[in-house]
């Protein structure tokens, strides 16, 4: 069955995946897992825009679905079975967002106007973030007394730091596109909707040039690298190159160059 809160549009070697709700059901996280499960098996796969067909991105989590999604674990009141079932439900949902971020090629995130709450969960688990100047951002689970917990707490002081992030989880305020520029949540504000997913569909066509195997291993040694000392991410690019360098796109690289022509990589 298509997914119901999720459009997926493929072009040749880059899929478009949309938000059709202005708000995140429980089923969006649970569709968000499929899919991206899905397209990680894809070997032709270069890129995924992640965008959203509504007026705004999202405004976060849709609060009765939610309720009656988590039952009795949200009263003052539930007891420990109760309670354990709340916990397994946060982690399925989690995993939603995880899947996103584990996506083997780079996951651009095109957000225009609201982006609230599991949104900001979504964008910090892409690799990259393009904004229209109309987009707003807000930490808001902390203003209706939620811990954030699809990610937000741990991703996004890694890519604003750690005050930045504080500033935002605390207070729980909102901030416009000229701010989340400058603080490094999105790398570039356009004038509108339609030029922002002109610049992501020409990022993304861009990243679809290079050789999709190197490209995905890039991917893959920072993200190892991420959490890790710089030595340890030496040790493991150094063991990757030794079993990845020597490819067909690199003889192709290499041949391309001295003939003076556009490489045409395969993958291989």
């Amino acid at each position: 069955m298509p997914p119901e809160t999720l459009r997926v549009a493929q072009s040749g070697p880059i899929t478009t995946v949309t938000l059709v709700e202005p708000t995140m059901r429980p089923r969006v996280f649970l569709e968000l897992d499929e899919v991206f499960s899905q397209l990680a098996e894809d070997p032709h796969l270069r890129a995924v825009i992640l965008d959203a067909a509504p007026r705004h991105f999202t405004y976060g989590l849709d609060l009765p679905a939610a309720a009656a999604e988590l039952g009795q674990g949200l009263s003052t009141a539930a007891g420990a079975a109760a309670r354990l079932t709340l916990h397994g439900t946060i982690r399925r949902l989690q995993r939603g967002i995880s899947a996103v971020e584990a996506c083997p090629v780079p996951v651009i995130a095109a957000i225009h106007g609201w982006c609230i709450g599991g949104g900001i969960d979504l964008i910090t688990a892409c690799d990259l973030r393009l904004a229209s100047a109309d987009a707003r951002f807000s930490v808001r689970e902390t203003k209706i007394a939620i811990v954030a917990d699809l990610g937000t707490l741990q991703r996004l002081p890694r890519i604003v730091g750690q005050g930045h992030a504080r500033e935002l989880a605390f207070t729980g305020k909102d901030i416009d596109a000229a701010r989340a520029a400058a603080i490094g949540l999105v790398s570039a504000v356009y004038p509108d909707r339609g030029q922002l997913y002109a610049a992501a569909l020409a990022l993304a066509e861009e990243i679809a040039q290079n050789p999709p195997l190197t490209v995905r291993g890039v991917k893959r040694v920072m993200d190892y690298s991420a959490d890790r000392s710089v030595d340890d991410g030496l040790a493991y690019v150094a063991a990757w190159n030794a079993a990845q360098l020597a490819s067909e796109d690199l003889a192709e690289a290499m041949t391309a160059f001295f003939a003076k022509r556009p490489p045409d990589f395969k993958g291989r």
